[in-house]
């Protein structure tokens, strides 16, 4: 929909899009060049013995420039749902569909740098997902849950099409995305994984919040809100340009349980988008799969029956998405793990205690990066411990058991340090 002629796009001619005038540099065409300088390091025996792939994989990875002496090195995939396009400075150059997978790029970029730091050779490869928010009240909705199964049957494809990889690391936000990608990494059963959640927005100071703001045209046509009100909240919900929606809906549920599932590092999700806390999250997490690779713990060694049921519990205590209900036991299917019922969900529900104070619950109804300010899904853990509702024998993408990684987290600096900044400078 446009408002006027100001909102209309320029005015093509023919010769525009013929490239009539265009400069004659533009036609000046190579069609040889150099190549690469070096050699592959082929020895007899893998020429002999590796399947052809694996020979004409390494001498694409020299044509894209990766020095040859470095390509009998361990591989990574890295995964995503990144989407859009940014300047270095962070001005769009194209639009994504959502905040959520807008900066995720960056967790790319820097787990990517890690894994070469780790003398190992990343691969990145993308398929993005849409937003359940855009699409609402449209026939988009049609395509919401049927893409997160497309997706993950691509993720998972991806993976397998680098035969030659040691491990797969998923970075991943939001509704259908991060569903998505822990179903495919469920499914890859003999492989090491880690999760990189992708993080949540920054609350707009003196704005409304992404789940409010989704009803602003129904008040405003009840005359709850003013023309004036609506435009600027609708201007201003978003805080920063990256990182899901600052309640705990399907997308911070998703990333929540990641982390409990033990896929994800610990104090993993709920990051604050395109902070260093943000980035520092994903050069560990490409650290956790190199240690995971070399100790050989896959993911059917984190996703077991008790590991799920963790979940579940954690779920319950933060009062969760319900939309979980559906993801989870899909996760447990490409795991191959006992699926939960209705009964299951309801028998945790009313032992496990909501304990978790975040929009959209309240009482308070505080963003979710405070949540991970006030210490994230471990602190959450460390309550359920001591109520005896974990099992903590299970093994984590830290390469060590819950239980491990809550008395480490109990005493850390890490701890102390966000939650003393959580208060003094929030007041919370």
């Amino acid at each position: 929909m446009t408002n006027g002629n100001n909102n209309d796009t320029r005015d093509i001619t023919t010769e525009d899009v013929l490239g009539v005038g265009a400069s004659a540099d533009t036609w000046k065409i190579l069609t040889h060049a150099t190549g690469p300088s070096g050699k592959v390091p082929f020895t007899a025996d893998f020429l002999i013995e590796n399947p052809s792939g694996d020979h004409f994989g390494m001498t694409q990875n020299a044509g894209m420039g990766w020095d040859p002496v470095e390509l009998m090195r361990k591989q990574f995939v890295i995964l995503s749902t990144a989407g859009g396009m940014r300047e270095p400075d962070g001005t769009p150059i194209a639009l994504g569909l959502h905040t959520g997978h807008f900066e995720l790029a960056g967790l790319v970029e820097a787990a990517a740098r890690e894994f070469k730091e780790l003398k190992s050779i990343p691969f990145a490869l993308f398929c993005s997902d849409p937003c359940d928010g855009r699409s609402m009240g449209t026939t988009g909705m049609l395509d919401s849950l049927p893409y997160r199964n497309d997706a993950a049957q691509v993720f998972r494809r991806l993976a397998r099409s680098l035969p030659t990889a040691k491990g797969v690391l998923g970075v991943a936000s939001c509704d259908k995305g991060l569903p998505a990608m822990m179903m495919a990494m469920a499914g890859l059963r003999d492989k090491p994984v880690v999760i990189v959640p992708g993080g949540v927005t920054l609350a707009s100071e003196g704005a409304e919040d992404l789940g409010t703001i989704q009803s602003i045209a129904a008040r405003f046509s009840q005359g709850e809100v003013t023309l004036e009100y609506a435009q600027d909240m609708g201007c201003r919900a978003c805080g920063s340009p990256g990182g899901g929606c600052q309640f705990l809906g399907t997308a911070g549920t998703s990333q929540v349980v990641a982390e409990a599932l033990g896929l994800a590092i610990t104090h993993g999700a709920l990051s604050p988008s395109g902070t260093p806390a943000w980035r520092d999250i994903a050069v560990r997490s490409a650290r956790a799969l190199v240690m995971a690779e070399k100790r050989g713990v896959t993911s059917q060694d984190i996703l077991t029956d008790a590991a799920f049921k963790n979940a579940m519990v954690v779920h319950a205590a933060c009062g969760g998405s319900t939309n979980l209900l559906l993801h989870t036991p899909a996760i447990a299917h490409a795991a191959g793990r006992t699926l939960m019922t209705v009964e299951d969900w309801d028998a945790i529900n009313k032992e496990t205690p909501r304990i978790v104070d975040v929009l959209p619950n309240g009482p308070t109804g505080y963003p979710t990066a405070e949540l991970y300010g006030a210490g994230g899904v471990p602190e959450v853990m460390l309550h359920l411990r001591r109520m005896g509702l974990l099992d903590t024998s299970v093994l984590t993408a830290t390469g060590q058991t819950l239980g491990e990684n809550l008395d480490w987290w109990e005493g850390s600096q890490r701890r102390h340090d966000v939650r003393s900044y959580l208060r003094d400078h929030n007041g919370t």
